[in-house]
């Protein structure tokens, strides 16, 4: 049976003083890409009708961030607790009739396969008010606590902890904050919700006792602690992280990747890793990297917005910037850092080297020490070099420049004009050899020092 339309309300009005940063707390980085963003696209995977993201303070960040994500903006003015911040997505969602899932900014790794159970237990037979994610934590600490019914999902009652009797606190079961309810249960039951509390705040989870008074019952489904942790700290980021990666690593390997020593192996939450694909310790992975099939990426290396090819060997100790593309079979080794530059099929830039903006053809070899000089202070510029070309060790190519296919470059030379296909360039000065000068050198250097020894 098919459900109701689906509005997303996420709450990212939070000072996150504790992360003692200028930068939103919703907007530090999971993966190289900020928590909101990975839940908005988790949450897109339900094609939900409408996405709300309710902002405070900071809003401005949390607005540039979320443009260009098919999201509305609700305003929270004042901090006056998750319940009241839920109302201020009511005004946007005027005339919406459907389900709500209210989700947390700073609670990134809930998956949607949590998310549709919820969904589905709100339109379970007995029809709850509200759906409620509970989670049993290694430490419960001062979480909220959902005390259920003998033997039943149903909620006897949730009480936050600073309200919570010792009998109370006692109870494992804990409120992740998330739930879901549809959009007439859930304003409805919000504008009764007070705040006689400890905190002097409006809480959503109240609307449980309120639809209990009124015959309604509410149900908790339950998740693991790891996908409802929250980050309100640095620390606990980094254990987001830290959890995220394990994840990853794990997917990785599943899929047919060898990892030799995976908690050395730092995934973007958009890389793509073939099969057979050998990654060594301490491979770094920023967004935007495809490897493909047999590849291998060796120690100490990092890449960042670069494709890889099939057979393709990287490192160790190599950089791939934004831009490189390294064609089936092609090598880059130790020292070589490739930024916005193909190396077509079977090239090798094996030492030393820098390519940037730059066009390699197949079977190139380029030679230790060689730079692609493609930066003049205002502007980049293009090197080429055609298919079976020997760059000869410690060449500078001063951009714009073409070297043609099966054409030499001698070591040492500096290229400024085109190279003819088939050629040798041998750009640099005759060498000459002053026969005895060395030796006279010392000699008179080794008596200006005994001399002034002797003073």
């Amino acid at each position: 049976m098919s459900q109701p339309p689906l509005a997303i309300v996420i709450l990212a009005a939070g000072k996150g003083t504790r992360m003692k940063s200028d930068l939103h707390k919703v907007l530090h980085s999971l993966a190289g890409k900020p928590m909101l963003l990975h839940l908005i696209d988790t949450a897109r995977t339900l094609s939900p009708e409408r996405t709300v993201v309710v902002v405070g303070a900071g809003r401005e960040q949390v607005e540039a961030a979320v443009a260009g994500h098919d999201t509305v903006i609700a305003h929270q003015t004042e901090q006056l607790g998750t319940g009241h911040a839920v109302q201020q997505a009511e005004a946007v969602l005027a005339g919406f009739e459907g389900d709500v899932l209210i989700l947390y900014g700073d609670v990134p790794l809930v998956t949607a396969e949590t998310m549709q159970r919820m969904l589905d237990r709100l339109h379970g037979p007995d029809k709850p008010a509200a759906v409620v994610l509970g989670f049993r934590p290694a430490d419960a600490a001062a979480y909220g606590r959902v005390i259920t019914a003998p033997g039943s999902d149903l909620v006897a009652k949730m009480v936050e902890y600073k309200d919570a009797s010792p009998a109370e606190r006692a109870e494992t079961l804990c409120n992740s904050g998330l739930m879901a309810a549809s959009s007439r249960d859930l304003f409805a039951l919000l504008a009764r919700v007070g705040n006689d509390n400890a905190a002097g705040e409006y809480y959503l989870p109240d609307i449980v006792m309120l639809a209990q008074r009124d015959g309604r019952g509410t149900a908790v489904i339950e998740t693991e602690e790891s996908e409802v942790a929250g980050v309100n700290s640095r620390a606990e980021l980094a254990g987001v992280e830290a959890a995220w990666q394990a994840a990853r690593r794990a997917r990785a390997m599943a899929d047919g990747a060898t990892l030799i020593a995976p908690d050395t192996v730092w995934f973007a939450h958009d890389t793509h890793v073939g099969r057979d694909v050998v990654i060594e310790p301490n491979v770094f992975f920023g967004p935007g990297v495809q490897v493909a099939d047999g590849a291998t990426i060796r120690g100490f290396s990092h890449l960042e917005g670069a494709i890889v090819g099939a057979g393709v060997e990287v490192g160790p100790y190599a950089r791939l910037r934004p831009g490189a593309v390294l064609e089936e079979g092609a090598k880059v080794g130790n020292f070589v850092e490739v930024k916005n530059a193909r190396l077509g099929r079977g090239a090798k830039a094996n030492h030393l080297t820098y390519l940037g903006d730059a066009d390699v053809g197949a079977g190139v070899n380029v030679g230790a020490g060689t730079i692609t000089c493609n930066y003049d202070g205002f502007f980049k510029y293009q090197t080429v070099i055609g298919e079976g070309a020997f760059i000869g060790s410690n060449t500078a190519l001063v951009a714009p420049v073409t070297v043609g296919a099966g054409a030499i470059v001698a070591a040492g030379s500096v290229v400024t004009r085109d190279v003819e296909a088939g050629a040798l360039a041998l750009v640099r000065p005759e060498q000459v050899a002053k026969a005895g000068w060395a030796t006279r050198f010392r000699d008179t250097m080794r008596a200006r020092k005994a001399a002034k020894a002797s003073k």
